[in-house]
């Protein structure tokens, strides 16, 4: 790599898997084709059609639940159901007077976003099967529901469903309307899948722990997307009772769930286009398909299974191939230190006093193991200190004391003399600390560019909506996040691999780019576990240099590691572990000559 400074060209969008709209031009021939398939005036092929519009509107916010954020939501058809009978009840004056269809339609969405953040409850305590089940019961409970409230949803005999007037009259009218607001769910989940916020849905799915470090608070994130996800669900479901003129509770199928699922696996996770192309196949199958029908569930499994075994990535892999390319073999990481205080932004007020961050009489045990015995330590602003030991002697767990992650059974926490709040892991970015971890925790199906911006989600200032619907604030955001992770890459040495996707990165690069991560939190404290595990003798000394740099910055810096030379080459003061309790702390060259310390860890 060069060590010449390059452009920071801040405009150009990611090219990894999160939000990436996979080429303009499939998108403007998607739309040609919406637009000009009434010109065929086969009413057969508008239906299909119609039908393929309405289920990807729901699969657009499915896909930020399952795709995103990897919430196993099988029974998202219950979505549907709450829609279209919302719709058709309200539009048929079942419940008080008649509505408009429009009005009826939009409480049909309403519906759904205030289910969907109901169902959202179970998620942030339930996983994977368990989730899923959970999503599959409420479905079921949606469709007893819609057969025993007779006088609202007329049971098994079932309820018409709405027309809507003109301008989206039945026909190609209701046609162009489903076209429209599916191209409005298309875009405002695009908006969100390439904000701040659908790269924090990814790195939850993908790297929790390191979502939390970097300051994303789960249980929010999700209410706001399961909250989209049910309005767009909500909202289809009006459009298929009126589709489908008349409603039952047979109409909602569990098939159909699948049919969801599958399409969101098909198309990709993290991925708009894929999924898109999902729905519409999977609509158009059946019709195709039709002689086979009683196999339905059959194909839909096998389909299922050929994607898991040969496309895992689904469409979006397919159409990935920029990241095919071949990239050069022997890559060299030359970090450039003298782009801190840039990264840093040293000249910017900030309402966090630095500080030393102390650790008295810190006691945490697992059962009847004492991983730390009353540990103090102190980390000043503008020095590295170093935290050594045999394994299990309770360093990683030191730090993840300090970053929330564990509760001490005893002792305190300050930060510039200002007592922190243990178990609170996602608070600690507010407080500008930040950290690496021991086995990097990335999301390596993003490019290395989003996964720098990850590091920088707290700093952004536009709301959820802002960002839905790509206003000012939301547009400037990005513009800022994305210059200062590609300034944080050139730092470390890594900006010419900006837009390469991470799992294609060499474990030395990994190491390095999330050490750019962590310096996007501009953090005042800096924990650094184990980064030198891997790397050459001149990448760790390049590393040695770029870390001793930031504490340069007045950053207090806090490195475990178990490369020696490294610790005793770069750091102020060193403090030695033993079974949870301190064993020596001094200057490098007083923990050199510690017998202890030379006959318990150094050797003879």
């Amino acid at each position: 790599m060069s060590d010449t400074t390059a452009p920071l060209p801040g405009t150009k969008a990611p090219t990894g898997v999160l939000g990436r709209l996979e080429g303009k031009l499939s998108w403007i021939a998607l739309g040609l084709v919406g637009l000009l398939l009434p010109l065929l005036d086969d009413s057969y092929i508008g239906v299909i059609a119609q039908r393929a519009y309405i289920y990807w509107i729901l699969s657009a916010g499915l896909n930020l639940v399952v795709g995103y954020a990897g919430q196993i939501a099988i029974g998202w058809v219950s979505m549907l159901t709450l829609g279209a009978y919302t719709t058709a009840a309200l539009a048929a004056g079942r419940v008080g007077p008649e509505w408009h269809s429009y009005l009826a339609l939009l409480a049909g969405g309403v519906m759904g976003a205030i289910f969907g953040v109901i169902v959202c409850l179970p998620a942030l305590r339930l996983r994977t099967f368990y989730f899923a089940m959970t999503t599959l019961g409420f479905a079921t409970i949606v469709t007893q529901v819609a057969l025993a409230w007779k006088d609202v949803t007329g049971g098994g005999v079932g309820t018409p469903g709405p027309t809507f007037p003109w301008p989206f009259e039945p026909g190609w009218g209701f046609y162009y309307f489903c076209f429209l607001l599916a191209a409005v769910a298309t875009w405002m989940t695009a908006n969100i899948g390439s904000s701040r916020y659908g790269r924090a849905l990814i790195a939850i799915r993908d790297a929790e722990v390191a979502a939390e470090a970097s300051g994303i608070a789960k249980p929010r994130l999700l209410m706001l997307i399961f909250l989209l996800a049910g309005a767009l669900g909500g909202v289809a479901g009006g459009l298929f009772a009126s589709l489908q003129s008349y409603i039952t509770p047979d109409a909602f199928t569990f098939e159909m769930s699948v049919l969801f699922f599958i399409a969101i696996l098909i198309g990709g996770r993290g991925s708009i286009l894929g999924p898109v192309l999902g729905t519409i196949i999977l609509t158009a199958l059946p019709e195709f398909a039709a002689p086979l029908v009683q196999w339905s569930t059959f194909l839909y499994a096998a389909l299922l299974l050929l994607i898991v075994l040969v496309i895992p990535g689904g469409i979006a892999d397919l159409l990935d191939y920029k990241n095919r390319r071949p990239l050069e073999r022997h890559r060299e990481i030359a970090p450039r230190p003298d782009l801190l205080p840039r990264v840093l932004d040293k000249a910017a007020p900030s309402s966090i006093a630095p500080g030393s961050i102390a650790l008295r009489d810190i006691a945490l045990h697992f059962g009847g193991v004492k991983a730390i015995d009353g540990l103090d330590l102190e980390i000043r602003s503008g020095e590295v200190h170093g935290l050594i030991g045999p394994n299990g002697s309770g360093k990683t767990t030191t730090l993840n004391v300090i970053s929330g992650y564990y509760r001490p059974h005893a002792g305190r926490l300050t930060m510039g003399g200002a007592e922190l709040p243990f178990e609170q892991p996602h608070v600690r970015a507010q407080h500008r600390i930040a950290r690496t971890f021991q086995t990097p925790r990335l999301v390596l199906g993003a490019s290395v560019l989003e996964n720098v911006m990850i590091g920088g989600t707290v700093q952004g200032q536009g709301s959820f909506t802002e960002s839905l619907f790509a206003l000012p604030r939301h547009r400037r955001d990005e513009k800022h996040l994305r210059e200062a992770a590609r300034l944080a890459l050139q730092t470390v040495g890594l900006d010419s691999l900006a837009d390469v996707r991470a799992d294609r990165l060499q474990h030395s690069e990994l190491r390095f780019m999330e050490i750019a991560r962590a310096l996007m939190l501009k953090p005042a404290f800096l924990m650094l576990d184990e980064p030198a595990a891997g790397l050459s003798a001149e990448e760790i000394r390049r590393l040695g240099t770029l870390i001793k740099a930031i504490s340069r910055q007045g950053v207090a810096v806090l490195l475990v590691e178990h490369h020696a030379d490294l610790i005793f080459d770069i750091c102020d003061r060193v403090t030695v572990l033993n079974l949870g309790k301190v064993l020596a702390a001094g200057t490098p060259a007083e923990i050199r000559s510690h017998r202890e310390v030379v006959s318990a860890y150094l050797g003879a």
